[in-house]
């Protein structure tokens, strides 16, 4: 039990904290290597030198890794981890068994801290489950070996056989663990009332929970052609979405791009941006619509601008932390969590090439809705002449011939949208989409996927692209975000992987209409422009109702925060006024008596008058002693005791006391093995005291006279003198 407690805690850290994948490695192997040690080894000197120099050691490794840079969160989780194994490696007893416990609870709070997925609340329902048990069982253990202590001995005077009551099923049976385990019941529903009852106010000094760092392809403030990372190969959440119009049979795939950031400079092998400034944008105390072209229809009836579509985005953290938006977002309406006491407030960031961040104080990503313009719905964006030039820029490293392949490609169309889209058709369907093109490793990475390997991921079709249209004369950037995704059965909404990631192209144009704006085009082909994720099979049913029970955990548990308590207590009272309603209690003197507060207070006031009256119950139990219920005291037993008390005095008295520690057969024997001149007398002794305290021996008057009278003699004892040595020599 207490191997389990121990396990479940560092698997617990392990899910939550973010150690390297490496450090996790180790910690389970370790994890494994310390509870397959043998129970014998752990009295062997070797491991008891291991328990006082490992902790040191481990400390003097850890404080340095501070001092060289590494999170304080971090070292002390893994302080933690690796303190719980060599203890697990060492322990010996119970009091050692009691610290790994407490270590293991650490873990826990630690995780909570941390703020724990799914994972982490398995490992705590485990911990429910097993603590009851270990905390028992530690207790019993200690109990044991303290009650039989080293050279302790049983009624017939052998020694006691720790290990053996230990092992014990008399009392430890499946009977005994099925009911501590079942205390988990009670604790696990106080433990939820306290969760959901107590106010959800916390502080930012607790929250130090991080989003997981590393490069997700296309999200960093370059993207290099010779970089390939994890493109559409890496299944993990980065974002769910929710269609509010869709049918009622959802399809199982859509092709949905989410704008992310964009790219205006491109030298030869890398796309940046120039401009990194982002400016704030508070939203205040309100979660109104935070317009991007214009407010949200539904939020601004007094326009007559009504029939947005809702897309409800829920993000997963990320690095950097760029909002994603759909094609068309006029307005966006963001789910703002309770901030923490002393915690900065949520806020929106606008940077370059129409970028939004947000800096969240807990860092738990981001849920917020993103309102679509309708089809016919004009947007227009402005682009100043002194920042046309940004998006013309063609590298000078870039050989001729791919401008003039551009022209080769466009210059038979007629208008600026035509000519984007012939280069588009000819780059989808003249091309191949390989994630592992050999055009990355070369000096001239777009030329040689143009002329030579004529295949590559997003990054190159996109690239291509804007390049060409700026040896057109048509303003371009590249653009990265995610493209997808896949319907979940049971969560229903979509999920977008990080191998969904994307890229594609944004061209400043006319839109036919003589709007300019920017216009989307992705020239990358079909096979590579959408979600790659299977929908269908059982691997992908278990793989569904996982991520839809992940999702709802961080939902309801890990994102419960003050307004989504304070929304549950209303649906509870609407729900109770409706039963009222029904019953039709909430008229006359039975409305006033079954209204919420009065029975609120009457159950309060019941558990109040509940708990004096069992504390007056006890309270008298435990003074009343009637006569009948005292035990009557053993005379036989108490006599025995007093006899062997006289021995133990009068052999003080002769100087060959017995210690306290040295049972009675132990110390009979002893000076039995010396040769003792009363061994003989003290072992008859011992043996008729043993028989009486143990055996049933009746002590009636005679066997007591004659134990005082052998006492009696051994107390007068003299030892013979001992006879002079003869010295001196010989005479004649």
């Amino acid at each position: 039990m207490t191997d389990s407690l121990a396990a479940l805690g560092i698997l617990a850290v392990v899910n939550t904290a973010s150690m390297s994948p490496w450090t996790n490695a180790l910690v389970l192997i370790s994890l494994v290597v310390a509870l397959a040690l043998p129970e014998s080894w752990q009295s062997k000197p070797a491991l008891g030198h291991f328990a006082t120099i490992a902790p040191l050691t481990l400390f003097l490794i850890e404080a340095a890794r501070f001092f060289a840079g590494r999170s304080l969160v971090d070292v002390a989780v893994e302080f933690a981890a690796f303190l719980q194994i060599i203890r697990l490696s060492t322990r010996r007893g119970a009091v050692h068994d009691q610290q790994i416990i407490v270590i293991a609870l650490l873990h826990f709070v630690a995780g909570t801290v941390l703020g724990g997925g799914l994972n982490y609340g398995l490992c705590f329902f485990g911990f429910l489950i097993v603590a009851p048990g270990a905390l028992v069982l530690s207790h019993l253990r200690r109990e044991v070996e303290g009650n039989y202590r080293q050279g302790a001995r049983d009624r017939t005077g052998l020694p006691v056989d720790v290990p053996r009551i230990l092992r014990s099923r008399r009392v430890v049976g499946r009977g005994f663990l099925l009911a501590t385990c079942l205390l988990s019941v009670p604790i696990f529903l106080f433990t939820a009332s306290l969760f959901v009852l107590f106010p959800r106010v916390g502080l930012s000094l607790l929250l130090l929970n991080h989003p997981h760092s590393g490069r997700m392809v296309g999200f960093s403030d370059h993207v290099d052609l010779g970089e390939v990372g994890m493109l559409r190969a890496d299944p993990s959440i980065a974002l769910r979405f929710e269609v509010s119009d869709l049918p009622a049979d959802p399809p199982p795939r859509i092709t949905l791009r989410l704008r992310g950031t964009a790219f205006d400079q491109y030298d030869g092998r890398q796309w940046r941006r120039t401009q990194l400034d982002h400016h704030p944008d508070g939203l205040g105390d309100s979660i109104e619509s935070f317009p991007i072209y214009r407010m949200a229809g539904p939020g601004n009836k007094l326009l007559g601008l009504t029939g947005d579509r809702r897309v409800t985005i829920d993000l997963e953290p990320i690095e950097p932390p760029v909002v994603f938006l759909p094609p068309r977002t006029v307005a966006l309406s963001v789910h703002k969590p309770t901030e923490a006491l002393l915690a900065d407030p949520l806020t929106l960031r606008r940077g370059p090439e129409s970028e939004i961040r947000y800096a969240s104080p807990d860092a738990r990503g981001l849920h917020y809705d993103a309102f679509l313009a309708g089809e016919h719905e004009v947007l227009t964006e402005t682009l100043p002449t002194a920042e046309r030039s940004r998006y013309l820029d063609v590298p000078a490293v870039l050989p001729a011939r791919i401008g003039e392949l551009a022209h080769q490609w466009a210059d038979g169309e007629t208008g600026t949208l035509a000519k984007a889209r012939a280069l588009q058709e000819h780059l989808k369907h003249d091309f191949r989409y390989d994630t592992n093109s050999p055009s990355g490793g070369t000096a001239q990475p777009l030329d040689d996927f143009l002329f030579a390997s004529k295949r590559g991921h997003c990054e190159f079709f996109s690239t291509a692209m804007a390049i060409m249209l700026r040896d057109l004369e048509i303003p371009s950037r590249n653009v990265t975000g995610f493209v997808g995704g896949t319907f979940n059965r049971f969560g229903h909404y979509y999920a977008v992987r990080e191998g969904d990631a994307h890229s594609w192209v944004e061209a400043y144009l006319d839109q036919g209409n003589g709007q300019m704006a920017w216009v989307t085009f992705d020239p990358t082909p079909t096979a590579g422009a959408q979600p790659l994720e299977e929908t269908t099979g059982t691997w992908v049913y278990f793989r569904d109702l996982v991520e839809a029970l992940s999702q709802r955990w961080n939902q309801y548990v890990v994102g419960y925060d003050l307004r989504t308590q304070a929304r549950l207590f209303e649906e509870v009272s609407r729900g109770y006024d409706g039963l009222r309603t029904k019953t039709g209690a909430d008229k006359g003197t039975m409305g006033r008596l079954t209204r919420a507060p009065v029975v609120a207070g009457a159950f309060v006031l019941a558990g109040i008058v509940a708990y004096v009256a069992w504390r007056r119950r006890r309270g008298h139990r435990g003074t009343a002693k009637p006569e009948d219920e005292k035990v009557p005291v053993d005379r036989n037993i108490a006599s025995a005791t007093a006899l062997y008390r006289a021995l133990d005095h009068a052999l003080a008295l002769q100087g060959v006391g017995r210690p306290a520690w040295l049972p009675p057969l132990k110390f009979a024997e002893q000076l039995t093995s010396r040769q003792h001149p009363l061994a003989d007398d003290v072992m008859e002794l011992t043996s008729t005291y043993l028989a009486a305290r143990f055996g049933g021996l009746v002590l009636d008057e005679e066997k007591k006279r004659d134990f005082e009278r052998r006492v009696k003699r051994i107390r007068t004892y003299v030892k013979p003198p001992t006879p002079p040595a003869v010295t001196g020599t010989a005479t004649a």
